[in-house]
């Protein structure tokens, strides 16, 4: 490899890539690759579109305010938390922002400072190691193109293809998600939370957002389309309304279950995201994990570091801690007993007023 093209190559622009390229020194010479289209619909992947708490917090510490025009009708403060083994139903307070997922993430990109070289509706196929650096082939418009860089960073999610060509042989646990959108006909909005272990290790979710009515969940990869038919069966006593989909949505994601899940990057490689398994085991969530590992990797490639590999796996350890509560929690979420036990005893959940939108949305329960 004779010249290098760039100082640093971003495959992914989710949360991750983008604030990763937000806040890279603007000496930097910097590509950025993204497989989504730069105009409306570009995101396709299953996500409810429900902003977490944690990752409020995570846009807090940066001062970032989301536009109003990210929100979507109805922001709903409770959620719906159906067993069906045990046949227990609560209700929890839960303040999730309610969003259109695509329009967040192109406004992450549209922060992105002039200086770095943005390419999307690009596929990048292979990264492989040179003696200075990474090539990086991508496809764009059917045609096969090899760029050079000195670091390359994975910001690309579950199914990381820095990842999976970089160090092939590092697994972690994945499910595969599966969503549908319905036109909604339920009489009150609501937001859902759904486990069934004879079906999925994982859960599933209902959402209403933008009067549709989204249907998910996360199951074992090999069987996950029959195990998605077989959810929404059992679920039609509970009041959901799950006939005639206006569009399916599939797509991998990780769910590590301990340290021993995250992958970190050597030699010039990192990974942030959910590509590294920075994931909650428990819900899911990987906004925040994004945000706040693409920080700290940027300030460890906006100083010289003698290993910036090394300064950014230290780094990091604050989210391996917050994580660590999380594996500590995921037992009394998904271990049958236990979550009959917490649910049983009502602690945190909310007495809900019964009224006909609610006793309607809610079935028998």
């Amino acid at each position: 490899m004779e010249q290098i093209e760039y100082d640093i190559a971003i495959i992914g622009l989710g949360p991750a890539g983008a604030v990763l390229a937000k806040h890279l020194d603007q000496n930097l010479k910097v590509v950025a690759l993204d497989k989504k289209s730069s105009g409306n619909g570009g995101f396709t992947k299953p996500c409810g579109g429900m902003l977490a708490p944690d990752a409020q917090e995570s846009f807090s510490r940066f001062n970032m305010t989301l536009p109003k025009d990210i929100l979507v009708d109805p922001q709903i403060f409770s959620v719906k938390t159906i067993d069906l083994e045990n046949n227990l139903t609560r209700h929890y307070q839960r303040h999730y922002i309610n969003m259109d997922r695509d329009k967040f993430d192109r406004w992450l990109i549209s922060m992105i400072p002039p200086n770095i070289a943005v390419m999307q509706d690009v596929s990048c196929t292979s990264v492989t190691r040179q003696e200075h650096g990474f090539a990086i082939t991508y496809l764009k418009n059917g045609k096969k193109t090899v760029m050079t860089s000195k670091y390359v960073v994975g910001a690309d999610g579950a199914n990381s293809i820095v990842r999976r060509s970089l160090y092939p042989d590092f697994k972690i646990n994945t499910f595969l998600a599966i969503q549908q959108w319905f036109q909604d006909e339920h009489p009150s909005p609501f937001y859902s939370c759904i486990f069934s272990p004879e079906i999925t290790n994982s859960y599933g979710w209902g959402l209403t957002k933008d009067n549709h009515f989204i249907f998910g969940g996360a199951f074992d990869v090999k069987t996950g389309k029959q195990d998605f038919e077989s959810l929404k069966q059992k679920l039609k006593p509970y009041g959901f309304r799950l006939e005639h989909p206006v569009k399916t949505e599939a797509c991998l994601v990780l769910c590590p279950f301990g340290p021993r899940n995250h992958c970190y990057g050597t030699h010039g490689a990192f990974l942030i995201g959910e590509a590294a398994g920075f994931i909650s085991p428990s819900s899911l969530e990987g906004i925040s994990y994004a945000i706040d590992s693409a920080y700290m990797l940027s300030q460890c490639l906006n100083h010289a570091q003698e290993d910036p590999n090394m300064a950014y796996r230290y780094k990091t350890r604050k989210i391996r801690m917050k994580l660590f509560l999380k594996y500590a929690k995921h037992p009394f979420m998904y271990q049958p007993f236990l979550r009959k036990l917490v649910m049983k005893s009502g602690v945190a959940s909310i007495n809900m007023v019964a009224t006909e939108g609610n006793n309607a949305s809610n079935g028998n329960h």
